[in-house]
């Protein structure tokens, strides 16, 4: 019996009474929310273990739809694992109707002697990478900065986005955007209070109808994680009871800026100093040094994990207001990777790499993963971008199935995630580009069915 939930559950009913239902959500390797909705007087079916989803839950495809190749699915029998709950995530649904409370969970395989999570569990990979940090003296710090769009509402899936109403071409942090939407906003960030996401400030973006949170720095790797995935439900929930849409797809405008999650990190040690700090602002001291260019010597093998989706790769066409080579530059919004401070506390990284559809533990594991690589083997550091001897980086691809396959073969990737969580990533990728590469697009037909 799981005696902390049942206090956490005892202590959310003093505070909001009995919820209606319980809504356990299990975070896909997609970032797809999926789970079972429990009656919300009895938790103590979550807190004995007697909850079940098939293991191949955290493996469908972005349709929803399992995929035999990954080894989980119907052809192996589709086994159960149980659900247990991640603590501290029990927290209301205030957009819902009634007293709807909703906690995140994560599976344990039932064959499995250690009684562990799957490593199949996108936040069990990052926690994984975290004690790698914690064998070192070392805890990372991170915070990350979410981008989505507000559209208008569509009556079917495959209708194109438009704007609100009155939105203008560039809003570029535009104050009377954000007064235009202050109800949505307004409820937004007293949504993320209620349940507990620390968030620092909200401004409107370059494009029509898009906006960014940033979220507070912390130590704490893993909450940041869960903040982002529940920030993006909370967002989509909020705008849709005020009857909009949100979204937080990579590119979904051709012609406007994709949708982007910057990640911010940097390392500090048993003493709480931060390791990146250097003596002056112009030289890197030897750790930040060796974490840019760890991160930049993985990033190529990592793209797949930094851009999952088809529609990703379009954030990496030329002109589209996002970085697309593995380079840095000190403060310069136009390198991969940015260094706005290199002493004292501040000192950090920024990663620009990211579209806001990524799985944002398993992003987060792959800049940290980077940062340990570079600790490791301290590869060679091209010179800054805005350097005048500096050689232009070769731009990352703009191809999801090269991208793909450059995973498949990453030995950097096995180390990081293990070689079953890489071959159930790839071969669910490899189902994804089989699906949607293969579409006729209503373009091909107007371009070419009648002229060729």
């Amino acid at each position: 019996m799981n005696s902390a939930f049942l206090k956490e559950y005892e202590s959310y009913c003093a505070k909001f009474g009995t919820p209606d239902r319980i809504e356990l959500m299990l975070g896909d390797i997609n970032s797809i929310l999926r789970g079972k909705w429990l009656p919300g007087n009895h938790p103590e079916k979550l807190a004995n273990a007697s909850v079940r989803l098939p293991l191949s839950t955290y493996a469908p495809n972005i349709l929803g739809e399992e995929v035999n190749e990954t080894g989980f699915g119907s052809d192996a029998g589709d086994p159960d694992g149980t659900l247990v709950p991640i603590p501290e995530t029990l927290r209301p649904v205030p957009w819902a109707e009634g007293n709807v409370a909703q906690v995140q969970v994560g599976m344990v395989d039932e064959e499995d002697p250690s009684g562990e999570i799957s490593m199949l569990d996108p936040r069990r990979q990052l926690e994984s990478v975290l004690k790698r940090f914690a064998a070192r003296g070392l805890r990372p710090v991170v915070a990350t900065e979410l981008e989505f769009y507000i559209i208008q509402p569509r009556e079917t899936e495959t209708e194109a986005p438009e704007a609100p109403d009155r939105s203008p071409v560039a809003q570029n942090y535009d104050l009377e955007v954000c007064g235009r939407f202050e109800d949505i906003l307004s409820e937004i960030l007293e949504v993320a209070k209620a349940q507990g996401l620390e968030t620092d400030t909200l401004i409107a973006e370059y494009g029509p109808g898009q906006f960014e949170v940033n979220f507070h720095h912390t130590e704490d790797v893993l909450d940041a994680g869960d903040t982002a995935l529940m920030f993006r439900r909370l967002v989509r929930g909020v705008v849709g009871s005020h009857g909009l849409e949100a979204t937080f797809m990579a590119k979904p405008y051709a012609d406007q800026p994709g949708n982007g999650m910057h990640i911010h990190a940097s390392l500090i040690d048993e003493d709480g100093n931060n390791v990146f700090s250097g003596d002056s602002e112009e030289e890197l001291s030897e750790n930040l040094w060796s974490a840019v260019s760890g991160v930049l010597h993985t990033m190529r093998e990592m793209q797949a994990i930094f851009a999952p989706h088809m529609n990703s790769y379009r954030r990496f066409q030329p002109g589209n207001f996002a970085p697309s080579s593995p380079d840095w530059g000190y403060d310069h919004r136009g390198a991969s990777i940015r260094l706005p401070d290199t002493m004292g506390k501040g000192a950090r990284l920024e990663h620009r790499i990211c579209g806001a559809d990524v799985n944002p533990y398993l992003a987060l594991a792959a800049v940290l993963g980077g940062i340990l690589y570079g600790l490791d083997h301290k590869p060679d550091l091209p010179l800054p971008v805005d350097h005048p001897d500096a050689i232009e980086a070769a731009p990352l691809t703009h191809d999801w199935i090269t991208s793909v396959q450059a995973f498949e073969k990453s030995e950097f990737a096995k180390y990081l995630f293990g070689d079953m969580f890489c071959k159930v990533y790839t071969e669910l990728r490899k189902n994804e580009i089989g699906i949607l590469t293969t579409v006729i697009t209503p373009e091909e037909y107007r371009a070419y069915l009648g002229r060729l």
